[in-house]
């Protein structure tokens, strides 16, 4: 049960990207300790928000290894690499890269552009992976989020995963927004953990035996989120401080893609520079997000 250790509130992290689209190295280590700073237990790196498959190995080991630099100054603060890709070699290597880093964990995506791929199929393609990948110590995480993927993690896979690899299959991040699919993913992984990636969903995950979070907003709201883990934690009510996530993740999910609009609300509500997104994806004008700033400011701090 080691892989408890890892639960708690992460954000799932922006990518700081200069205008000529290269990634703005200088700028990460500020970040890292602005997520340090604000509650988060841990981050996940070049994941969704991220715009993880957008990038080459190259460039996410570039990313990565600047960012756990600051394991010096913080060295309780977690790291999760999100990996995954229809190439089992290129998963493969970044889940090394990752794990020879010293990262945590890694998050992987299935195979996603095959999406009529059987439970057997991407049951033996996690088998190689995690076979010839995941190191001693070190986990992997099931990506469920089938709404992007198109390819879901069903739990007889999950469960499979979980008998087979008992030190080296740490759970899922599930996407999915459907707090049943977490239950039930909980009951059958029993000591494995759920970490959900949908803010509305924190506190209820918890209550049924939930272990945490990894999302986009965290990105502008860790305190609140580490409010709700603290609260449970300590054993008093959450339904308020749920409620004032639950207001702002409304406010958030106006303005998609995520990417864009946080990377830009970070800017606005925190001063960071406006960094570029990757194509297909284009950054919002700075301007446009000011009145939503003013809105989750007023949220969050009624």
């Amino acid at each position: 049960m080691r892989n408890k250790a890892l639960a708690g509130i992460y954000v799932a992290a922006v990518t700081p990207l200069k205008d000529n689209f290269t990634i703005d190295l200088e700028a990460i280590p500020q970040l890292m300790k602005f997520f340090a700073k604000r509650g988060c237990h841990g981050v996940l790196l070049s994941g969704t928000t991220g715009e993880g498959p957008s990038f080459s190995t190259a460039e996410r080991r570039e990313f990565w290894t600047e960012a756990i630099k600051i394991k010096q100054e913080y060295p309780y603060f977690r790291f999760m690499a999100g990996t995954g890709s229809p190439s089992i070699e290129q998963t493969i290597e970044l889940n090394k890269i990752a794990f020879d880093l010293g990262f945590e964990a890694v998050v992987t995506l299935p195979p996603y552009y095959f999406r009529t791929a059987s439970e057997q199929g991407l049951f033996e393609w996690f088998s190689q992976v995690i076979n010839k990948s995941v190191s001693e110590g070190g986990w992997l995480f099931g990506y469920h989020i089938p709404q992007v993927s198109g390819v879901g993690l069903s739990a007889l896979l999950l469960k499979r995963l979980r008998d087979a690899y008992p030190n080296k299959f740490g759970g899922i991040k599930d996407s999915s927004g459907d707090l049943d699919h977490a239950k039930e993913i909980s009951e059958i992984l029993e000591d494995r953990l759920v970490l959900v990636g949908n803010d509305r969903l924190l506190a209820d995950n918890m209550k049924i035996n939930g272990d945490g979070c990894i999302t986009a907003m965290a990105n502008l709201i860790s305190p609140q989120l580490r409010f709700i883990w603290d609260a449970h934690q300590n054993g008093k009510p959450t339904e308020k401080l749920q409620e004032k996530v639950t207001k702002a993740r409304t406010i958030g999910e106006r303005y998609q893609p995520f990417p864009s609009s946080i990377k830009s609300l970070l800017s606005v509500m925190h001063g960071f520079p406006l960094w570029s997104t990757k194509a297909p994806l284009t950054t919002y004008p700075e301007g446009i997000l000011q009145q939503v700033a003013k809105e989750l400011n007023q949220v969050l701090n009624n």
